[in-house]
């Protein structure tokens, strides 16, 4: 994840002194997103005859080596070959990324059946330090020694982590499983908790590129200064992520609840980030930071429990327990992570030109008050309807017996 982040501090200024255009710089971010999205539905139909320990080896390995080529770029000339490049090395990135998530997405889910939602919520934490670090940390090693540094020195940490993982990782032998994406998305259940998670995604998407133009435009902050305001969505992120995960193992019946209920929060904080006119409140630094702060909360209250969800969901319709259905599940989460990745920033920031930053919060507050709503009325009717099914099986006992009793007298 840090290789993932460094790139914002000081990428786009490079970009633009190679001739690189600021939307032929979005594009360049964007398109990571969008091959991401494809690596995870390939690679999670196709975990296990590749094999999952090979995956996230063979993923690894191509992110490390790609992330040091992308700091072998500002070699490159000038214009039209230097962006060609830069495309061709983020699409090789995503892909080797997305392999290594959905692999190891699978491998936890297997090595702990029983602590899913405990095991994705503390691998949270480290994907929240990931990127709450590597911002500043690519800052220091540009401006300490210049472009390549900072991708060499994390793609070198990759490639050592490579021995260590082929020596600790168990190797999972599964058969090819019957079922496929779409009968999975196609479920009732996971088709929501898809837009779920596809609303909660593109929320983070949306702040990546205008939350700072608010921030300076609005508080006229110095610029180093505007990193410390992502902090406080992120630290909470990463420090709530694990007790929601504990949350969701212990008691199972309050996954579906979690999940509701992160998503209003999650509605509420968008409408007070500007905050929206009609509320006549005076945007203020100390009120956006702490929404942030509620916002990292809601956030891990909603995410960490869709794991578990769609797996129970996937068991109780027919998928078989193994690894295949594993890798169908990390690859739609990824897959439908990436969607929202994609789409945010894009509608972000072509809200915050058209309507200003206080309505586009807004509007993105929507994505997870509809999503919330929807999620909280299948609960309820999902409720109801299972109440009635055990109704009519306790009446229908009653029936039975009431039917014997005069022939065994």
């Amino acid at each position: 994840m840090m290789a993932y982040s460094i790139l914002g501090p000081f990428f786009p200024k490079e970009a633009e002194k190679k001739g690189a255009s600021n939307t032929m710089i979005g594009m360049i971010f964007g398109c990571y997103a969008l091959f991401d999205l494809l690596a995870s539905l390939v690679f999670g139909k196709y975990l296990v005859h590749i094999g999952a320990k090979f995956m996230f080896i063979a993923g690894m390995f191509v992110s490390g080596g790609v992330t040091i080529l992308f700091g072998l770029l500002d070699q490159v000339p000038d214009g039209p070959i230097f962006i060609a490049m830069c495309f061709l090395v983020r699409i090789i990135d995503a892909l080797s990324f997305g392999a290594a998530i959905t692999a190891s997405s699978s491998i936890l889910a297997k090595a702990f059946p029983n602590n899913v939602a405990t095991v994705m919520g503390g691998l949270e934490v480290f994907t929240g330090l990931g990127l709450v670090i590597g911002p500043p940390l690519g800052g220091f090693l540009y401006q300490s020694f210049g472009y390549e540094v900072p991708f060499i020195f994390l793609g070198c940490i990759i490639l050592l982590m490579i021995p260590l993982n082929i020596y600790i990782l168990p190797s999972y032998e599964s058969d090819p499983g019957e079922h496929s994406f779409w009968k999975l998305v196609t479920l009732p259940k996971v088709g929501l908790i898809a837009f779920v998670i596809i609303s909660l995604s593109s929320c983070f998407g949306f702040l990546d590129p205008i939350l700072s133009l608010f921030v300076l435009e609005k508080f006229n902050l110095p610029a180093g200064y505007v990193g410390l305001v992502f902090l406080g969505l992120a630290l909470s992120y990463a420090i709530s992520s694990p007790l929601f995960g504990l949350l969701s193992d212990k008691m199972p019946h309050l996954r579906k609840w979690l999940l509701v209920f992160g998503n209003l929060i999650t509605a509420v904080c968008y409408m007070l980030l500007g905050p929206i006119p009609f509320l006549h409140i005076k945007s203020q630094l100390w009120l956006l930071v702490l929404i942030l702060v509620i916002n990292g909360i809601s956030a891990g209250m909603s995410i960490i429990p869709t794991f578990p969800e769609i797996l129970s969901c996937a068991y109780e319709n027919g998928f078989e327990e193994g690894l295949s259905t594993l890798g169908l599940v990390s690859g739609l989460i990824g897959a439908m992570w990436s969607v929202g990745a994609f789409v945010g920033p894009m509608l972000g920031g072509f809200l915050y030109e058209k309507i200003g930053f206080e309505w586009a919060a807004a509007i993105q507050g929507l994505w997870t008050l509809i999503s919330g709503l929807a999620m909280g009325l299948f609960y309820l009717l999902e409720h109801s309807r299972r109440r009635r099914s055990k109704s009519q099986n306790i009446l229908g006992t009653e029936e039975e017996r009431a039917a014997l009793l005069p022939n065994e007298i």
